[in-house]
């Protein structure tokens, strides 16, 4: 089911299904950042400039939080923001020697790269999805 928002953004009108963004970056300050799906083209949005806007976003992710986290959601904490990743919207992932798994979120450039002693619970969540959803898994 879409979850469509309408807002204002750099003198823009956008309409937005949000059920089709791969990932969301929290930033201490409150600010937080999602990519327009089939786009690297960032929105950020803080609470005091786009205060509809971040009301809206907030609401979305404690819906998807509440009704499918623990099946394909996962948090990283990432270059000093907390990043709340779709795994079903990741299309490839790789594995180093050391154990590293890396991934890309589809709108952006920016490798996502977690370790096994760093993030222990998260790894072992995108192992898990990567063994349920592919058949397949990483060393």
């Amino acid at each position: 089911m879409a979850y469509w928002i309408k807002f204002s953004y750099d003198r823009k009108q956008y309409i937005v299904d949000l059920d089709r963004v791969s990932g969301f970056a929290y930033e201490p300050n409150a600010r937080i950042t999602f990519w327009l799906p089939d786009s690297a083209y960032p929105i950020v949005v803080s609470p005091q400039a786009h205060p509809e806007i971040h009301k809206s976003l907030l609401t979305y992710i404690q819906h998807v939080t509440e009704i499918a986290f623990e099946l394909y959601w996962v948090k990283i904490d990432y270059e000093n923001k907390q990043y709340l990743i779709n795994l079903k919207k990741i299309g490839a992932f790789s594995a180093e020697p050391n154990g590293r798994i890396t991934f890309w979120l589809p709108e952006g450039s920016l490798p996502i790269i977690i370790h096994p002693n760093n993030n222990s619970e998260t790894y072992a969540k995108v192992q898990n999805y990567i063994k349920q959803s592919t058949g397949l898994s990483l060393p």
